[in-house]
């Protein structure tokens, strides 16, 4: 991968297309000691005169503990030749086996010290600048239920400012 800028990624529409129908790998972690799982809701926009991505994890993810100890998660995108990977880590948890090994990617390290694959044909590299719990109470024209209750716990949601960029 090399490193470019934002605005070399193309289309945002592209990336926004691309978490919900070809999904992404949230990361976070040390190169030693990692979590990484398979997301589909995401946005990304300006905040605070910074490029901004949002992401949404629930508390009893594995990957949910790295995602709170670090200051640095990385969003990777992939070709469709990885599907049956990302398949692979959204269907299992890293307290049970070890999906880097398992999908045979290579892990890597930013400079700004984020966790990702060589393997991604796209990396957003993102430092946390917020952090909240979403409130069902908050939630309207539709009912929580859907995705709360017995399907698992509330999401955290996190923005992060995309700090690196590397396709």
């Amino acid at each position: 991968m090399q490193k470019v800028t934002l605005s070399q990624t193309g289309d945002i529409a592209d990336v926004i297309r691309r978490i919900g129908k070809e999904w992404m790998l949230l990361t976070a972690g040390t190169p030693d000691r990692l979590g990484t799982m398979t997301a589909s809701w995401g946005g990304f926009g300006e905040l605070w005169h910074r490029p901004m991505a949002t992401i949404y994890v629930r508390p009893e993810r594995h990957t949910y503990q790295f995602v709170e100890a670090e200051d640095t998660f990385s969003l990777a995108f992939f070709a469709p030749e990885h599907r049956e990977a990302l398949t692979f880590c959204g269907k299992h948890s890293g307290r049970d086996v070890d999906k880097v090994a398992e999908c045979g990617f290579t892990i890597a390290q930013s400079e700004t010290g984020g966790i990702c694959f060589k393997e991604a044909n796209l990396v957003l590299v993102c430092q946390k600048r917020y952090r909240a719990i979403l409130e069902p109470d908050q939630m309207t024209g539709f009912d929580p239920n859907q995705y709360y209750g017995s399907h698992g716990g509330i999401h955290v949601m996190y923005m992060g400012e995309i700090v690196e960029t590397y396709m």
